[in-house]
């Protein structure tokens, strides 16, 4: 049988959100969210998609499609696409004009203490120095 493959799209959240919103911002939990889910289901996660406010009908989202590399997209949840694509409701009718389906992992969002919202912001606002997250 053939893999699944799935493009994970996560909210890309300015850094200035994080006390306000810590998991739009949070992309890695977005993606890992999104990596569980595929995994849980035998699918193979082929792409990881930052978007913030993108056209449902950009070609950035469906590059992967046309070339056969992505069989469907998964966010998080419906705020993380929300915030990613400009019109929810239009990208599920070209997810649906395009025979591509889109799902949503609707578990719970990770709970944000300080600590956390800390570690988000040291891997977040230090790439260039060279800090990988860990």
């Amino acid at each position: 049988m053939d893999d699944v493959r799935v493009a994970a799209i996560a909210s890309l959240t300015p850094l200035e959100e994080l006390d306000s919103d810590p998991f739009l911002v949070d992309t890695r939990k977005q993606h890992a969210l999104c990596a569980r889910w595929a995994d849980d289901r035998g699918y193979v996660v082929a792409r990881q998609l930052l978007f913030y406010g993108i056209r449902p009908d950009h070609a950035a989202l469906w590059v992967d499609v046309e070339a056969g590399a992505v069989d469907l997209f998964v966010a998080a949840n419906e705020r993380v696409l929300a915030r990613a694509l400009t019109s929810v409701p239009g990208f599920r009718a070209e997810c649906a004009r395009r025979g591509v389906r889109l799902e949503t992992v609707g578990s719970d969002e990770p709970a944000y203490d300080a600590a956390a919202k800390a570690g988000v912001h040291r891997r977040l606002s230090m790439p260039t120095a060279g800090y990988d997250g860990c």
